[in-house]
């Protein structure tokens, strides 16, 4: 590849993407949702939403509100379960041709060990991320923020799965590095940083909570800079590829977390405001890697700490 037809793809494990533009697990649905805005395909992957072992009608509304710079969500991981998922959605969104990143969510060691047999088995997936962060569902976070716990799990699913495996770490802990390491130290290959904040909002008129759930878990622009440290720390001292996230909006965006050390990214809330955001990043990023002479986009990976 040249400067002016640059090179933007990626690896994730043994993952090979065409773009480091990926969507990020309960902002895209299925994907088939957005199949009919824009071709998904042009996307480095699309990470469907959380998958569990038996369908979840998810938590009682409200379940969004917007906040100032973002949104709290408290859906509650409401899924048509791993068999439907199977037989249902993966099919349709593998004809799209894009890399397919399964997010699988439990409350047991053996839940996540049961959905990686059952997503690994299955022709339309390319990886899985493990889902040890989610703020919105009770003990949603309970394996993310212990790296004992963290390294036990990512360990027994490594032990059944030959898949590229990444694990989404949560920012509501002390030491963000001690989870990532432990991880890593498991055998993920790579590490999505971060998942949402834990935040609530109140109606001050009904002198109640707005979220049915009470939290629920903060996104959008108002994370990024937290996001984004977390992902300047975690490469400092992890040795698998970072996938960032959190509050990404725009092209300059995604730089920046390049620059911090993700070798991709992923988006979300951005969405929901503009459905062709992830297409009109990696339109942009061709733009500034030909713009700055560049030929190849992983030569801005950790740039900033150099």
């Amino acid at each position: 590849m040249t400067a002016a037809n640059p090179d933007l793809s990626v690896s994730i494990g043994d993952l090979r993407l065409k773009n480091p533009v990926m969507t990020a697990s309960g902002t895209f649905g299925y994907g088939l949702e957005y199949a009919e805005l824009f071709d998904i395909s042009r996307l480095g992957a699309v990470v469907i939403k959380a998958a569990t072992v038996q369908p979840r009608v998810g938590n009682p509304p409200p379940r969004i509100v917007e906040t100032a710079a973002g949104m709290l969500n408290a859906i509650g991981l409401q899924n048509a379960g791993a068999e439907a998922i199977i037989a249902e959605k993966l099919p349709a969104l593998a004809e799209y041709h894009v890399p397919i990143i399964v997010n699988l969510a439990g409350e047991a060691v053996d839940e996540y060990v049961q959905l990686a047999e059952m997503f690994s088995a299955c022709d339309h997936v390319a990886a899985i991320e493990l889902n040890i962060s989610c703020p919105n569902v009770k003990d949603g976070m309970t394996f993310g923020t212990s790296a004992q716990l963290t390294g036990q799990l990512v360990a027994q699913v490594r032990q059944v799965t030959g898949l590229p495996l990444i694990t989404k770490l949560s920012p509501n802990v002390t030491d963000i590095v001690e989870i990532a390491k432990a991880a890593a130290d498991a055998g993920s290959d790579a590490l999505s940083t971060i998942n949402t904040l834990l935040g609530m909002s109140i109606d001050v008129e009904r002198r109640r909570p707005l979220l049915g759930n009470l939290t629920g878990g903060l996104s959008g622009p108002a994370i990024k800079p937290v996001a984004l440290r977390c992902v300047w720390q975690v490469y400092e001292h992890v040795q698998v590829p970072i996938i960032g996230m959190g509050g990404i909006m725009d092209t300059n965006d995604v730089l920046e977390f390049i620059m911090a050390g993700a070798s991709a990214i992923a988006v979300g809330t951005a969405t929901f405001v503009n459905p062709t955001a992830g297409i009109e990043i990696v339109e942009g990023l061709e733009a500034y890697l030909a713009a700055h002479d560049l030929a190849d986009v992983n030569s801005l990976v950790g740039a900033a700490h150099k």
